[in-house]
């Protein structure tokens, strides 16, 4: 496997860099475009979100120069984004992408969001049709790996954001959100983003009360709700089962005999009072008031260090569960290698052996049976020469010794697209055995590969394909190559459709 990811983000580039480079959904085309034609690049995505910018390539064994693609595309300082930039290549940029899809690499550990932007990213690349085999497979574990995490650790389970940590703790309260009303008491950013998460739990209503009418006017039609004129909080903060206070005043809002009056006239219904202003909005000693729930900012973080800590023990075993994928999508990417010279033995071994019965030349007086006799002696003669080759390309590939690959393919003269070899035709070339020669292969029928021991034995069946017309329904397309897809299956399907193998005469 060739890839190479190329990026920057959160971690080591400041969003003042970040923002020079990144790439809009409306200009993500023509940029997918331009790097799919940058030298070295055979297949690409690109990931652009608010705390990341990647490149991601399937390549030559050269890898291309993705810090000068975008330096020439961006009006950014050359230096000072070669300083910022990381770079990954083969199995680190592969354990990079399932780290990225598992949110182990975003700024929020177990956050959600990166594996829908991930998946708009490969989607974008597909539309472009700048994703090939190799992105596909790649792509496609991704999102298993992002699965299985998901599932079998607790690492998104538990909140870590102030706005979620508010929605957690108003549900513990009530039980449900269902047709709660929420005041928002001031006009913080923070505030506003509670009162949202609060609204996407099923909240009835949002109320707005601010100094400045003209905010409280613009939030309250952002959220289609009212405004609560600030000088009647007091009287009408009752209204409210859950109150958001972010006021930036420097004295309490809300004092514990406030309290003490909302909850006669609420006849005792709790209230959540959440607040996160700094200073404070609401009077600490509120809490001491029966069927008041208070927490501050204090409170807030709190909980969210200690769901952090959660995380980060899951983010452990999520580490451990990538980087045995990473390990499996390398098997299978070294057997996926393997097949263009498991294909080349086959395929020269089959041309060899046509020629051979070519040579003979009295085919063409013997009977049907007599042919096929012939046939089945010739294959399965093959067959026994190849076994000892065939297993040892096998285990090659499964171990992921290219060296010893090569060493076959020296020794055996394999040329990798399986083109003729020292003269003698590549299966499927002219001159291969027709006619009265062939055997007939019209007819769909069932055959069953077996294996043979040193003695010439006849093995015990391993697989079994249905070919019509001499092609098997068992092909290796570029999806069959993705997570889960067992080596030696890969390299028994790539077995399937080599000549010698499906032939009725038993090795």
């Amino acid at each position: 496997m060739n890839f190479l990811v190329t990026g920057l983000n959160h971690r080591n580039a400041p969003v003042e860099l970040r923002e020079q480079v990144a790439i809009t959904a409306e200009d993500l085309p023509d940029a997918l475009a331009a790097l799919r034609q940058w030298p070295g690049v055979r297949e690409c995505m690109i990931l652009s979100t608010c705390n990341r910018v990647e490149l991601f390539t399937a390549c030559g064994e050269q890898p291309p120069d993705l810090h000068g693609f975008l330096a020439q595309r961006f009006p950014v300082n050359a230096q000072d984004l070669r300083a910022h930039l990381y770079q990954f290549r083969d199995a680190e940029a592969v354990r990079h992408l399932f780290r990225v899809g598992a949110s182990l690499d975003s700024m929020v550990v177990g956050e959600p969001q990166i594996l829908g932007q991930v998946k708009e990213a490969y989607a974008a690349a597909r539309s472009a049709g700048v994703v090939g085999s190799e992105l596909e497979r790649l792509l496609q574990s991704t999102f298993s790996v992002a699965k299985r995490v998901r599932t079998d650790t607790a690492i998104g389970s538990t909140s870590v954001s102030i706005a979620s940590i508010a929605v957690d703790l108003a549900l513990k309260i009530f039980g449900s959100l269902a047709g709660k009303k929420v005041l928002l008491v001031g006009a913080g950013k923070m505030g506003e983003l509670a009162a949202r998460h609060l609204l996407a739990q099923g909240a009835g209503s949002i109320m707005v009360s601010n100094r400045t009418l003209a905010r409280a006017e613009r939030l309250a039609q952002m959220f289609g709700g009212q405004v609560m004129p600030f000088e009647q909080l007091l009287e009408r903060a009752d209204q409210a089962d859950i109150l958001i206070t972010s006021t930036g005043s420097h004295e309490f809002v809300f004092r514990r005999e406030d309290g003490v009056r909302m909850l006669r006239r609420r006849r005792g219904r709790p209230m959540c009072f959440i607040d996160i202003a700094v200073p404070r909005d609401v009077d600490p000693a509120m809490n001491r008031v029966d069927g008041v729930f208070l927490y501050d900012i204090d409170d807030l973080q709190n909980v969210a260090a200690a769901n952090l800590a959660d995380r980060s023990r899951e983010a452990a075993s999520a580490e451990r569960m990538v980087q045995n994928e990473v390990e499996q999508f390398a098997r299978r990417a070294h057997v996926v290698d393997a097949v263009p010279t498991l294909r080349a033995l086959r395929g020269h071994a089959e041309a060899l052996r046509q020629a051979e019965l070519r040579r003979a030349g009295r085919l063409e007086s013997f009977t049907a049976e007599q042919r096929e006799t012939v046939e089945a002696l010739t294959r399965g003669l093959m067959n026994k020469f190849l076994h000892a080759p065939t297993q040892a390309l096998r285990a090659a590939a499964q171990d992921g010794d290219d060296e010893r690959l090569l060493l076959l393919r020296q020794v055996f003269q394999l040329a990798e697209s399986g083109e003729a070899v020292d003269g003698v035709p590549a299966p499927g070339a002219s001159g291969g055995l027709h006619g009265a020669q062939a055997l007939d292969t019209a007819a769909a029928r069932e055959t069953v590969r077996e294996d043979s021991d040193s003695e010439g034995k006849p093995g015990q069946p391993v697989y079994a394909a249905k070919h019509t017309a001499g092609e098997s329904v068992l092909k290796l397309q570029p999806g069959e190559h993705q997570a889960g897809a067992a080596p030696d299956k890969l390299l028994e399907a790539a077995e399937l459709e080599l000549p010698g193998i499906r032939g009725e005469g038993r090795s």
